[in-house]
């Protein structure tokens, strides 16, 4: 039986007196791809980041490979880690956005080898040979001496996907990562994408991109308003779904 890479617990969090995330609870097996789908406001990405502790939770736990991430718990009293010791967590947590967030001044492959080179100790070279790989993995062996402003959307996605494998992640957090795209240059990733899942690789996205998930995605979550309303097996999901305002946000996206 595969273990739960990722683990949550009754997960809430507020936004002043809203409630952003409502006693959200779920496992994720190893090698699974979820594809977290929702309208607009649902707290898809919110989920993620709370995921990789990029924003703090005000109820419940979430583990990552077993560890609970961002907090220590004495005696059921969660306190919140040091600085340090969550950026060790989020080494284990590979995080792609919808922004791309590439280093302007160096290459696609500078971009790719900065993790390991400062975070995981690696040699230069050792580095770039990860590098490389990875960019070709992803499709754009060709453009490693490229820069961010010489590159499409779609391949500057692509860079950011290699540069989050680059660190070795035990899963991997996609928050809309085709939004910022046109169809064309969407495919590109969904492509590349579609490579990681082939690759066995643990999967989070969240996207409006039917392709994404319907093509691919083992399971489907679905949120409205911080509440996690279904949880099936993707067939099942775009078959019948149960929930009216997943059948209305399937009517609009299909």
């Amino acid at each position: 039986m595969q273990h739960a890479m990722i683990q949550a617990h009754a997960v809430t969090k507020y936004r002043g007196p809203q409630a952003v995330l409502k006693d959200v609870s779920f496992e994720v097996p190893q090698g699974q791809v979820v594809a977290v789908l929702g309208p607009s406001g649902a707290g898809k990405s919110t989920l993620l980041r709370c995921i990789n502790h990029l924003e703090t939770i005000d109820g419940g736990k979430i583990f990552v490979e077993g560890e609970l991430i961002g907090y220590e718990d004495r005696s059921d009293v969660l306190y919140e880690l040091p600085d340090a010791a969550i950026s060790r967590q989020r080494q284990r947590i590979g995080m792609v956005f919808q922004s791309f967030n590439l280093f302007r001044h160096v290459t696609a492959v500078e971009n790719v080898m900065a993790g390991p080179i400062h975070v995981l100790g690696k040699s230069r070279d050792e580095a770039a040979e990860i590098a490389q790989d990875l960019l070709r993995r992803v499709g754009l062996g060709e453009k490693a001496n490229s820069y961010p402003n010489q590159l499409s959307g779609g391949q500057q996605q692509r860079v950011a996907i290699a540069r989050a494998l680059a660190m070795r992640p035990g899963v991997m957090l996609l928050d809309e990562p085709t939004s910022a795209l046109d169809p064309e240059l969407s495919q590109e990733v969904i492509s590349a994408i579609r490579q990681l899942a082939d690759d066995g690789i643990t999967l989070m996205i969240a996207t409006h991109e039917m392709a994404l998930a319907r093509d691919f995605a083992d399971r489907v979550m679905f949120m409205v308003a911080g509440e996690l309303v279904e949880d099936r097996p993707a067939g099942e999901f775009f078959a019948d779904p149960r929930h009216e305002r997943a059948r209305q946000f399937l009517s609009r996206h299909a």
